[in-house]
């Protein structure tokens, strides 16, 4: 009989009913196929659009352009934002979008209870720019922020999906130029294995209401043009070295497709002797933190609170 590893933890709730209702309007949201012949540009377009209209910004919210080493980025900030403390957010989508209204929204959330600023670097996208560019571009975000003068004890990376993926490819970075690491990482649904060959890719394809295997095979040739890229360390950091990593925590549903890839990664992670924790969070859909009227969203961003007050001493966050 298998023992459950100590760090992984199964969420003991109910899906919540905003939680199923969420998860069927996402279902009808991606009816829209994604084919060889899609124009990424155009689609991207209509996401940026259905992004600004329906995603409104607390007024309190500042939003700071600023360039990183020929990166463009932008700094989030809070009333309850302290300049010492940075979170470096990697967004998700695929490598190849990015809807900036809702991940502003997410990271304000998440500098309100860390007492943190944010800084969001706009990589550049695939199909336009594949892979390594938007690792290049993360890389370079990162070593402006360590060239501020800010400790990376008070550094915090975090990341969902694609995000999380590149958020532990600029560790490996990091650490192969032997550069300081952040306090801890924080990954949200990452998708970190390009061959796609977990079974809950399989298994949850039809179930999950955003991905679709259809859809990511199409992606991914967009960001990892050649099938020799798919192991990569640099494309699916799963078949990277974890050893000397900062503290990990993972969120994932329970149904989604990418949610053996954040299991496989914990346990790599803890073999490699890292501090290491996954929660598993039954029938919550890809990244579902970002959708601010969830109940479970409040809940794992005072998850997310606890794992980072643990690692960097912060010590006024909010429960």
């Amino acid at each position: 009989m298998h023992r459950r590893p100590s760090y992984r933890r199964e969420i003991a709730l109910r899906p919540s009913l905003r939680s199923r209702a969420y998860s069927a309007a996402l279902r009808l949201m991606v009816r829209t196929r994604i084919t060889p012949d899609t124009d990424i540009a155009a689609l991207r377009r209509q996401f940026a659009k259905l992004d600004a209209r329906h995603v409104a910004l607390d007024r309190s919210i500042v939003r700071t352009p600023v360039e990183c080493n020929g990166v463009p980025a932008e700094w989030i900030s809070v009333p309850e934002s302290r300049a010492e403390r940075v979170l470096f957010y990697l967004h998700g989508g695929s490598f190849a979008f990015r809807f900036a209204n809702a991940h502003a929204a997410l990271v304000a959330r998440l500098c309100r209870r860390l007492h943190a600023r944010a800084l969001i670097p706009d990589y550049r996208l695939a199909p336009e720019h594949p892979w390594p560019a938007a690792p290049d571009d993360c890389h370079a975000a990162y070593r402006f922020l360590l060239d501020q003068g800010i400790a990376p004890s008070d550094v915090v990376v975090a990341g969902d999906s694609a995000g999380g993926n590149l958020a532990l490819v600029t560790l490996q970075r990091a650490r192969k130029a032997g550069e300081p690491m952040p306090a801890c990482v924080v990954l949200l649904s990452p998708a970190l294995d390009c061959t796609m060959q977990s079974p809950s890719m399989a298994h949850f394809d039809g179930v999950d209401p955003l991905l679709r295997l259809s859809a990511l095979l199409v992606l991914r040739k967009h960001y990892a043009p050649t099938p020799d890229l798919y192991m990569h360390p640099e494309v699916s950091p799963l078949f990277g070295d974890f050893a000397e990593f900062p503290p990990l925590f993972f969120q994932v549903g329970s149904t989604e497709m990418l949610r053996d890839e954040a299991e496989r990664a914990a346990e790599n992670a803890d073999a490699a002797g890292v501090d290491v924790e996954l929660e598993l969070w039954p029938g919550a859909p890809h990244v579902f933190q970002i959708a601010e009227f969830l109940p479970e969203a409040s809940i794992a961003l005072a998850h997310i609170t606890r794992f980072v007050r643990m690692r960097t001493g912060w010590a006024d966050l909010a429960r």
